[in-house]
């Protein structure tokens, strides 16, 4: 054989490897994943990490269910970059019906290769807010607004999406159903189900990405790990919110009871868990101050009487504080006020009363040792010229006395030194 058509044939298989074919995928399988709540770091991560997954497994596409009511813009950004850097289609599917993509969930949707909703589900109010929710304000307000504009300006006109539309959801919170979505090119389907996205995107060039090739595709549900629905519950502001009011009142009840144990431990792991949650929440530092000022005050209403000023400081410390501490967070990323003000009624009365009993403590008579001695009513039963003994408290104790008292006579313990009691006629008193 002529060594130019061997030459020719051993070639062939590495550029039918290397040339890209009409399809898209090796592998003839759809990975999904179902999001919902808000976006946050560990949900950013875990899409993250199945849009990699799918781009290291060659799959046909990726699709994301999406129901979210916005969250951090920075968790936003990633989850764009990476669905930007996927080497798979990303679709994304806002289902299902109810569901809605807010706030952060309008640039996700936006960005994807292949846009999709559900009957019964709504897309856009991309506004920024600010502290607790509030609207911004002043010459921080037009900053905020217009670089929130221009980036998702960018990622319509990437892909080829209605801008203006876009512009308005995120200046006026303008939102739009699916039927209205898909009319003004927001969106690419309306599907029923999955089975009816995969039927409609099949066969649809995507640009850089191929032809989709969906006919019998495998479907595979990657589902969330143990340690991602950890870190989102704990993520959510009310969860770290009461976990640290809980490690607070632990860690308070065993400074005040040493030896309890159990409340220390309970305090000391709950205060560990909400310190992780702040690495993934825009915490006010402030905030989170005042709440442990309040803690000192409490404590130091246990060793001073203030009659209640200190713990008033300390409620008051402790309701500012928390107002403050998630002020920055993005939308579905806040402290509800059902939590806050529930918790700071529970929180508060426990440290009140705990200060309270601790208080009275100090103030009541010792009933036990030689000081409970201190009062108490007993009987003569051996003189007292001046020394002799009496009968207090159910014993017989050698007792001294400045005056000389008969036997029988009541007398009432005055002080007590070296187990020698010191008495005085009960009469005296009177």
């Amino acid at each position: 054989m002529n060594m130019k058509y061997i030459h020719i044939i051993l070639a062939l298989p590495l550029l039918l490897f290397c040339c890209p074919g009409n399809g898209f995928a090796a592998a003839n399988e759809v990975y999904i994943i179902q999001m919902s709540g808000p976006i946050s770091p560990p949900a950013a991560d875990f899409l993250k990490k199945g849009i990699t997954k799918a781009s290291e497994e060659s799959v046909s596409c990726i699709i994301i269910e999406l129901d979210t009511p916005g969250g951090l813009a920075e968790s936003m950004r990633e989850i764009v970059m990476a669905i930007f850097a996927s080497k798979v289609p990303v679709v994304i599917y806002v289902a299902p019906s109810g569901a809605r993509a807010a706030s952060a969930g309008v640039m996700i949707t936006m960005a994807a290769d292949i846009a999709a909703m559900t009957p019964g589900t709504n897309i856009g109010a991309a506004h920024p807010v600010g502290a607790g929710g509030k609207e911004i304000s002043g010459a921080m307000s037009e900053k905020v607004i217009n670089d929130m504009v221009a980036y998702a300006r960018s990622i319509a006109k990437k892909r080829g999406r209605n801008t203006d539309w876009v512009e308005k959801a995120v200046r006026k919170s303008v939102s739009v159903t699916e039927t209205e979505a898909l009319k003004a090119n927001v969106i690419d389907i309306v599907a029923k189900d999955i089975d009816d996205l995969i039927r409609q995107i099949n066969g649809r060039k995507i640009q850089d990405k191929g032809v989709l090739k969906l006919e019998n595709v495998k479907k595979t549900l990657l589902k969330e790990d143990l340690r991602t629905k950890i870190l989102k519950t704990i993520s959510n502001p009310n969860i770290a919110y009461i976990l640290m009011m809980i490690g607070l009142a632990g860690l308070y009840f065993e400074l005040s009871h040493p030896g309890a144990v159990f409340p220390g431990v309970v305090g000391g792991i709950s205060i560990v868990l909400a310190f992780f949650a702040f690495q993934t929440i825009p915490v006010n530092y402030a905030g989170f101050l005042l709440i442990v000022l309040a803690l000192i005050f409490f404590i130091m209403e246990m060793k001073i009487a203030s009659y209640g000023l200190l713990s008033i400081a300390g409620i008051t410390s402790l309701l500012l504080g928390s107002i403050m501490l998630f002020e920055n967070s993005g939308a579905g990323m806040r402290l509800s006020w059902e939590v806050l003000i529930s918790t700071l009624v529970l929180i508060s009365g426990f440290f009140v009363v705990v200060s309270g009993l601790v208080f009275k403590s100090h103030l009541s008579k010792p009933r036990t040792g030689a000081r409970g001695l201190i009062g108490e009513i007993g009987v003569v039963r051996e003189a007292l010229m001046p020394e002799g003994k009496v009968f207090v408290h159910g014993e017989l104790w050698k007792a001294t006395s400045k005056d000389p008292i008969q036997t029988g006579a009541r007398v009432r313990v005055v002080k007590i030194v070296n187990l020698v009691l010191e008495v005085e006629p009960v009469e005296r008193s009177i």
